[in-house]
């Protein structure tokens, strides 16, 4: 990892502390683009902000070592298993349709 790359993930996961809403948008945007490994890649970086995996793994009630598994580049967590996860990070799951838009809170 380069210092540009090192610097921009701790800005990341600092970003990511500073409330929940940055965690959200930042799911949104990887689920938007479509790319699963994208978006295992920023529920990775989310957990690591919010503790670590083994606090988001106590939190989801999921033993550590699946979680790795299931945000590992390779992993295909169960929708079950997603949805704890997104939980014990304070986060949940809401479909909407393409052309509606987020209203601000």
């Amino acid at each position: 990892m380069s210092a540009k790359t090192g610097n921009w993930h701790n800005y990341q996961i600092k970003w990511l502390q500073e409330n929940e809403e940055n965690a959200a948008e930042y799911l949104n945007a990887a689920l938007e683009d479509g790319d699963r490994e994208g978006l295992l890649v920023a529920l990775r970086n989310i957990a690591e902000a919010r503790g670590g995996m083994a606090a988001v793994a106590e939190k989801s009630q999921v033993p550590r070592e699946s979680l790795y598994r299931m945000l590992s580049k390779r992993g295909n967590p169960a929708l079950s298993n997603l949805l704890s996860v997104l939980h014990g990070m304070g986060l949940k799951m809401v479909i909407q349709t393409k052309t509606q838009t987020a209203s601000p809170s």
